[in-house]
């Protein structure tokens, strides 16, 4: 029995002929595709788009409570002194103004606040790394900063008016009180959510003490950090208003919470609106203006953000 011929399946050179799965073409294609995945567009977003996703929704937010508010006014759900027409509200912005003392309320209070919140800054964030990288520490202080953050800083005031005195000193003492623990804890959180493998590759490379702090502690805690910032900022600004609100002198002037405290004591409930309003305005300016651009530049530098 004559035996079958294989020489028609194998090439010249007697090598069997294996074909390529992915042709130049299909490799192409890929990388394209990766391409597109990996690109960003820097450039601006067009107005239109900027105006319907992020102008629009607040200003039709704030269209309606403004207009349920004045419906209730209509609707004599509550007498005039308790619950004030938003035209009567807007008459003290406008007096506010025009006696020049609008702007003074305001700066007041931001000035403390901001200068209370950079000095709980200086304090929280080497703080946070003692307790996160000093197992002693964190085991002895670790608790007494988890309690202080969920004690009311309006506790303090009492306490800080008796050892300060009414001044700027006893302002600064609450704010710090109310704020630091936020920011510590904040900073041991991200630290504690940092791989271990990141540590261990520092190391290798030279990356220890103060460098490795710099170089991969901190960046690697950004996002828990930034967190634990902005709630030390809410926090300031909660024990700004509540020790302007207790603490009244005439050494201290007018901030907010003191134009607050004055609303209620000549039962000017218009007053104790735009008080209300402006405190709640620099809350939403603080945020938009300092904060989420911080987190859009963490969100876009570690490659969650893509700008369309």
């Amino acid at each position: 029995m004559a035996s079958t011929d294989t020489g028609a399946d194998t090439e010249k050179d007697g090598s069997t002929a294996v074909e390529d799965p992915q042709t130049p073409s299909d490799l192409a294609g890929v990388e394209a595709g990766l391409d597109a995945l990996d690109s960003v567009q820097a450039g601006p977003a067009p107005l239109r788009e900027t105006l319907v996703g992020k102008v629009l929704p607040p200003v039709i937010a704030v269209a309606l409570v403004l207009v349920v508010w004045q419906l209730l006014v209509w609707a004599n759900v509550a007498p005039g002194y308790k619950l004030p027409a938003p035209s009567d509200v807007w008459g003290e912005v406008r007096d506010a103004w025009v006696q020049g003392t609008l702007l003074g309320y305001i700066w007041t209070s931001v000035s403390r606040g901001l200068l209370g919140f950079l000095l709980a800054l200086a304090i929280g964030t080497p703080l946070g790394l003692l307790v996160a990288r000093v197992a002693f520490v964190r085991a002895a202080i670790g608790p007494i900063l988890s309690g202080l953050q969920s004690l009311p800083s309006v506790a303090w005031v009492p306490p800080a008016v008796i050892w300060l005195g009414l001044n700027d000193s006893m302002m600064y003492a609450v704010i710090l009180l109310g704020a630091v623990p936020s920011i510590a804890n904040g900073l041991v959180a991200g630290i504690d959510q940092i791989p271990p493998l990141f540590l261990r590759a520092g190391r290798t490379m030279g990356a220890t003490g103060l460098r490795g702090t710099r170089h991969i502690v901190l960046p690697g805690a950004l996002p828990g950090y930034l967190a634990g910032l902005k709630q030390g900022w809410a926090f300031s600004w909660r024990s700004l208003m509540a020790a302007e609100i207790i603490a009244s002198s005439p050494d201290l002037g007018v901030g907010l919470g003191q134009l607050l405290e004055n609303g209620r004591n000549n039962s000017s409930m218009s007053q104790v609106f735009l008080a209300i309003f402006l405190i709640l305005l620099v809350g939403i300016a603080i945020d938009l203006l300092i904060f989420s651009p911080l987190e859009r530049w963490v969100l876009r530098s570690r490659g969650l953000l893509v700008t369309r």
